[in-house]
């Protein structure tokens, strides 16, 4: 996430302090990915440092006001221009958790598994609970339509994030149960048991855990 060029954004609109930032970059996001003043004010020397804003004055209040530069506006509309690089996926949690949870020893992975798809299912009901909120708030119109359109953005996207964490958990667990199926063939297959019979490639009740389906939700 780039907090930079979402502070840049906010700045194109007018000058804005620093805890003023803060509060219209967590209202236009609601609030998914908290800031501190603390990481706006450094954020902000930064930018001043790299000529894309400068400090113009003060309010009323006192607060020192930070205006965007014409090379903050450049920066900004280069940005929204540019497509998100995806050839250098950000590291997630999830997906190293699994990886590293392969043959771990004492770790059962499926029920690793099971406790993250409980986990996400309850993330995708309380997102979709929230967008059913943000709709209202859209329909409804108002000064701060605009944040609560982003809003919506937002959460639509998150939906859609965990729809398909949902789907990859369900495809991980069948690989691991194929894998296992597939294992155990080979192994009564051998040439050290050649009188054992075949195991089934299909998983039985007992192979397979009793896990509850993700609900489908559309983010339309």
């Amino acid at each position: 996430m780039s907090i930079r060029h979402g502070l840049l954004a906010l700045l194109e609109r007018g000058p804005r302090y620093g805890s003023q930032l803060r509060t219209e970059f967590e209202s236009r996001t609601g609030s998914t990915w908290p800031l501190n003043v603390g990481q706006v004010y450094t954020t902000l020397n930064r930018l001043e440092r790299d000529g894309m804003v400068a400090q113009g004055g003060e309010d009323a209040a006192g607060h020192t006001l930070y205006t965007i530069t014409d090379s903050g506006r450049v920066e900004l509309r280069t940005w929204f221009e540019k497509p998100v690089d995806r050839t250098s996926p950000a590291r997630d949690e999830l997906a190293i958790k699994l990886a590293m949870a392969v043959g771990a020893p004492g770790v059962d992975i499926r029920n690793v598994i099971q406790s993250q798809r409980r986990h996400t299912v309850k993330a995708m009901q309380d997102y979709t609970r929230l967008k059913a909120q943000a709709l209202l708030a859209v329909e409804g119109g108002g000064a701060r339509e605009r944040d609560d359109v982003a809003w919506l953005l937002v959460l639509e996207q998150l939906i859609f994030q965990t729809e398909a964490e949902a789907r990859w958990l369900d495809h991980c667990e069948s690989r691991l149960i194929r894998l296992s199926a597939t294992a155990g063939t080979g192994a009564s297959a051998g040439p050290s048991s050649p009188s054992a019979p075949a195991a089934s490639s299909t998983p039985t009740a007992s192979t397979a855990p009793n896990v509850p389906t993700a609900p489908r939700t559309s983010a339309s």
